[in-house]
């Protein structure tokens, strides 16, 4: 779930600021969009086509961006939380900003309300295609070495479910080991060592 905050934890943040630089952002993706969308027209439509012919797809990009990021951030300032009802809210305004372009009022408010479940959803589930987000307040080694202790078994209780042998030696194995091969084929086993000071 998406993180939420107390009105005493919650730090306002300036919506205006993020509105426009997120409109900046998103007007030059459109600018990109409609500047691809010019390069594939067939007749011979010159430079200035971004702005003249496909400037809407510019409007709508830097619009739908400006407002979902306003909204969402002035939503959480006057909820004083942080959680997934704001990005419904802004993802409402974004997607009927998407609808005004068709001109229907049941476009506008079905754009508006797929985006807001969309975004909501989205956010709900922890805002990203990895997963949940990490917990920005514990330390990353500190949270790994914790589950590394979680999760470690004493040796004694491997050795007891696995076994002795394919590579897993505890001390004293070599003598067990030879005592076994003794009691089963009846002859002693004389390790052989290659270091000259043990011969």
């Amino acid at each position: 779930m998406a993180p939420t905050g107390d009105s005493d934890h919650y730090k306002p943040k300036d919506a205006l600021h993020a509105g426009i630089y997120s409109g900046l952002v998103m007007g030059g993706g459109g600018l990109f969009a409609a500047a691809v969308k010019t390069s594939l027209e067939r007749t011979n439509v010159g430079s200035w086509a971004v702005f003249t012919k496909n400037g809407g797809i510019v409007a709508t990009f830097a619009a739908v961006g400006g407002a979902y990021e306003f909204s969402r951030i002035a939503a959480a300032n006057l909820r004083e939380k942080d959680d997934h009802y704001n990005a419904a809210i802004g993802g409402f305004i974004a997607g009927s900003i998407l609808g005004v372009r068709t001109g229907r009022m049941p476009r506008i408010v079905g754009y508006g309300a797929l985006t807001a479940v969309v975004l909501a959803a989205y956010e709900y589930t922890g805002g990203s295609l990895r997963g949940k987000r990490k917990d920005p307040e514990v330390d990353e080694f500190a949270r790994k070495e914790m589950l590394r202790k979680n999760r470690r078994r004493p040796m004694e209780e491997t050795i007891a479910e696995v076994g002795e042998g394919r590579s897993i030696r505890p001390p004293g194995y070599e003598e067990r080991r030879r005592a076994r091969l003794k009691e089963k084929y009846g002859f002693d086993v004389n390790p052989v060592s290659a270091d000259p000071d043990k011969a």
